[in-house]
């Protein structure tokens, strides 16, 4: 016999320290490829190296755990592996800045002395967010983690960069491409945002050669005109058909221009004539592909004017604007200026103007891998939840353009190409030559720039398991089993991840993806750090507790809706935590004295309340584990809130205390039905709340009487439903009749003002014989929870009972002595009346199109909860009102 007495409250903080590191060093999380059983595999999204924890990553973390944590109880043999980017743009930023604060920059410091620092940047930052998820409880086997950069990693990268330069879906071209003159880079289409600006249309006028005439055309950069090789007009537009073919006079420049026809033209914007420089527009640069036209740059890697732009010559573009506005200004070359509005490209690191620029970069062919990629999806090899994001992943891959996957970047995958200082032949090499293959030349120079981040991470699902090798990782656990991750990097990683594992491997690398939801805040605003709404949750951790936190996320993350967070959710789960502390200590100590382990009890010869619990326990795991198998974690989230704080604590545990007190073989049938209930429900919350449920199991678990019971939750066996229902289909609805009955005696009693301890009279009327038989079975338990002084079934208690109706019986409470009907009907009609005026006011605020359409996000989000507050409050009213208003 034991006697254990569990502590007043839950210390959450010390729980999370001691049983986290209890399951590492025990190594619970650790994966083992010769292990036999079915295989549930998931590589974590790998944060970059930068990262601060926040809401997103706590949210896809958490609900990674909770499927991780439920296979891992279900026998899977579960691989969860974790790791991090080294995110080439977003870390050398971040690494430049902190070098400019001591008056220093890269260039002074030279390419090895800078990758270094970055290197020492990565040793004292990059395992922060690491240590953060640890924190939240994440189950991963930290033993495998894995950086982008490790050598490995960075093995498969150069072997899949050679191998499809050779198949000829790697090359090298000239191309007009994004570029950053901040970060001076190229930069993919994904790497840049639009916003739209307020700027200018310029109207300005170019003198034909033949002096003529002129024709004017409209722009939104003047400065770009420095390069222009041509005007351009639709051939249909009657206006410039004499013009077809006559050659204009550059304005600023002096160059001779041709007038060309071209169908893409557009003839109702600006004048109708278009400049055309095919080296900084990329509209441009296709129609001079089509009519051979001249390229001439005049932007330099940092967007200042160069050689090409004559007298402008190292002027910002900013300030070539402004002169060459005020140059034609006085050649009477300006016809007017407009406002204009309209939409720019902005580096999605920096913000700054993206410069469209003609460069020679490094691409890949990605027309026949995506087309892979759209069939797998289509056959069901791989499949997104929810479902409708596959026509995101759709319309991007069957719009796609071959990727630019070279950065003029010091920080990444250098690109293991070399060229000969001889004879400038280009070697692709997994090593290093020592010669030139051509002219046994031996001075060969590699390229100076490294692969875009998301080449190397689109490998991460099978270079982390040892690809190209065959590794028993890799055979093991690969395609993996799901990918979980924001709907934001669909396109920058989910796509790529397809396109290179159908191509390397002929399989894809996961056969499920979920797609999380966007987390806001209260008031359904998008968290960004410029509104100031941004949560941490390493505060929310030490404020809630790591279990409430992921409850509360796991709660929220319904299929397709946003999360919308407040601090009202994470304080609820908080108390929900602490409703489950309690129900442990009312069990514990309802186990003094009792034997360990509790030897089972024949369920036969249990009561119906026993019997019904059981039957509830059977239904939440069946329902937990369809939805977790589903991904919907909401669903699963929900149906245990239900069944632990409803069913179990609510219910249960008050019918149970008379039998605990009965002694015998009663309180030996109750004792062990609390025990083992409650060691299944801790079992099916585990996956959700690890560590309150690790401390309680820890002291309930010697009384299980179970063969090769685990020593910890997070190898226990994951609870399985019953073979036979404990429950007769008459017996549910026996027991559904008694809570519904006692619900509506409750409610009868607060709008009566019976105090809570008082026992009152209460009349069921179940209008036949079987309603009134039925009831013998579960009179004792109303009697209990609801404290009824006497029954009369079938029979009025005359003008003082207040009715409610349920479907089956009408259940009626008898008012106090002294209760006045109208008094009490005056005071509810005043309180409906008040209700309703306000509903009305927020209705009709939420129906008036300028209120809605002028109104901030924050208040209009504001009206309408109320609204649906005063709404629930008056349904209230209204039903008390009638219910008072049958006395009448």
């Amino acid at each position: 016999m034991l006697t254990v007495d569990l502590p007043k409250t839950f210390d959450s903080k010390s729980a999370e320290e001691r049983w986290f590191q209890k399951w590492i060093d025990l190594g619970y999380f650790k994966a083992d490829p010769a292990r036999e059983g079915k295989v549930f595999s998931v590589v974590i999204p790998p944060p970059n190296i930068t990262g601060q924890l926040h809401l997103g990553h706590a949210l896809n973390v958490s609900l990674q755990d909770i499927i991780v944590r439920t296979r891992r109880m279900q026998g899977y043999n579960t691989l969860w592996l974790p790791g991090t980017d080294h995110a080439g743009i977003a870390t050398q930023n971040a690494v430049e800045k902190n070098l400019a604060k001591d008056g220093k920059d890269r260039h002074l410091l030279g390419r090895d002395a800078f990758v270094d620092r970055v290197w020492q940047w990565r040793a004292t930052y990059g395992d922060r967010i690491m240590n953060q998820l640890r924190r939240l409880g994440a189950s991963c086997d930290w033993s495998r983690e894995r950086f982008t950069l490790d050598p490995g990693l960075s093995r498969a990268v150069t072997k899949v960069f050679v191998d499809l330069y050779k198949q000829g879906l790697i090359y090298r071209a000239k191309r007009l491409i994004n570029w950053c003159p901040r970060c001076e880079t190229a930069l993919s289409d994904l790497e840049v945002d639009h916003k739209d600006v307020a700027g200018s249309l310029w109207y300005i006028r170019y003198p034909l050669a033949d002096a003529t005439g002129s024709i004017t055309i409209a722009t939104t950069r003047p400065e770009t005109m420095l390069g222009d090789t041509a005007v351009a007009v639709n051939p249909g537009d009657e206006r410039y058909q004499p013009y077809v073919g006559k050659t204009i006079r550059l304005p600023l420049m002096g160059r001779e221009i041709k007038i060309i026809a071209d169908a893409a033209i557009d003839r109702e914007f600006g004048t109708g004539a278009l400049k055309v420089t095919p080296a900084h527009d990329p509209v441009d640069f296709e129609l001079g592909k089509r009519h051979g036209l001249e390229q001439i740059a005049v932007l330099d890697g940092k967007a200042r004017m160069n050689e090409n732009a004559g007298a402008y010559r190292g002027l910002s573009r900013e300030d070539a604007r402004k002169q060459i506005v005020k140059d034609l200004e006085q050649a009477e070359l300006l016809e007017k200026i407009e406002p204009y509005k309209h939409a720019v490209g902005v580096c999605s690191r920096c913000d700054t103007i993206v410069e469209p620029m003609l460069s020679e970069q490094w691409f890949m062919r990605t027309r026949e891998m995506a087309d892979r990629a759209i069939e797998a999806v289509r056959k069901g090899d791989t499949t997104f939840h929810p479902k409708f994001w596959e026509n995101t992943f759709f319309s991007w891959l069957e719009n796609i353009h071959d990727w630019c996957i070279s950065r003029q970047l010091w920080w990444g995958h250098r690109i293991p190409a070399y060229r000969c200082a001889r004879c400038e032949h280009l070697i692709v090499a997994a090593e290093r030559p020592s010669r030139c293959p051509q002219c046994e030349g031996s001075d060969i120079i590699q390229d100076d720039d490294v692969l875009d981040t998301w080449f190397s991470s689109g490998l991460w699902p099978m270079s982390t398991l040892g690809w190209p090798d065959d590794t028993p990782e890799l055979r093991r656990y690969y395609p993996t089993s799901l990918l979980l991750t924001g709907f934001d990097i669909i396109f920058f990683w989910v796509a790529r991840m397809m396109m290179l594992g159908l191509e390397l491997t002929d399989q894809v690398p996961f056969k499920d993806v979920y797609i999380t939801p966007l987390v806001r805040d209260e008031l359904g605003k998008k968290m960004t750090k410029s509104k100031g709404n941004v949560v941490d949750p390493l505060d929310l951790m030490e404020q809630y507790g790591a279990d409430a936190v992921r409850f509360t996320l796991a709660q929220l993350a319904a299929q397709g809706r946003d999360v919308i967070l407040s601090h009202d959710r994470f304080a609820a789960s908080r108390a929900f935590a602490n409703k489950i502390w309690n129900a442990a200590r009312f069990v514990m100590m309802n186990l003094d004295g009792a034997p360990a382990p509790i030897a089972k009890v024949e369920i036969p010869k249990l009561g119906l309340a026993e019997r019904w619990i059981l039957s509830r326990l059977d239904g939440t795991i069946r329902e937990v584990s369809r939805a977790i198998d589903a991904y919907e974690f909401n669903i699963a989230a929900m149906k245990l809130y239900q069944f632990i704080w409803h069913e179990f604590c609510d219910w249960y545990i008050e019918l149970s205390k008379e039998p605990l007190k009965a002694g015998g073989e009663r309180q030996v049938a109750a004792r062990w039905l609390l025990v083992n209930v409650f060691d299944k429900m801790l079992r099916l919350l585990h996956p959700f709340m690890p560590f309150v449920t690790e401390e309680i199991w820890q002291v309930i678990r010697p009384y299980l009487d179970e063969p090769n019971l685990a020593a910890h939750l997070p190898i226990a066996k994951y609870p399985e439903v019953s073979v036979t229902n404990p429950l007769s289909a008459a017996e549910e609805t026996a027991m559904n009749h008694c809570i519904e009955a006692t619900e509506a005696i409750n409610s009868l009693r607060s709008l009566l003002g019976w105090h809570p301890g008082q026992r009152v009279t209460v009349v069921i009327n179940a209008g036949d014989a079987t309603g009134a038989s039925e009831f013998e079975t579960w009179r004792s338990y109303a009697t209990a929870l609801a404290k009824l002084e006497t029954v009369k079934v079938g029979k009025s208690s005359g003008d003082r009972a207040v009715f409610s109706h349920l479907a089956w019986a009408d259940v009626g409470v008898d008012a106090p002595e002294g209760y006045d009907f109208q008094v009490a009907r005056q005071k509810l009609q005043k309180q409906l009346d008040e209700v309703g005026k306000h509903a009305a006011q927020h209705e009709a605020r939420l129906n008036d199109s300028r209120f809605m359409t002028k109104a901030d996000p924050e208040a209009r989000v504001e009206v309408a909860q109320r609204f649906e507050s005063l709404q629930a409050q008056r349904k209230l009213l209204s039903e008390q009102l009638r219910q008072l208003e049958e006395r009448a």
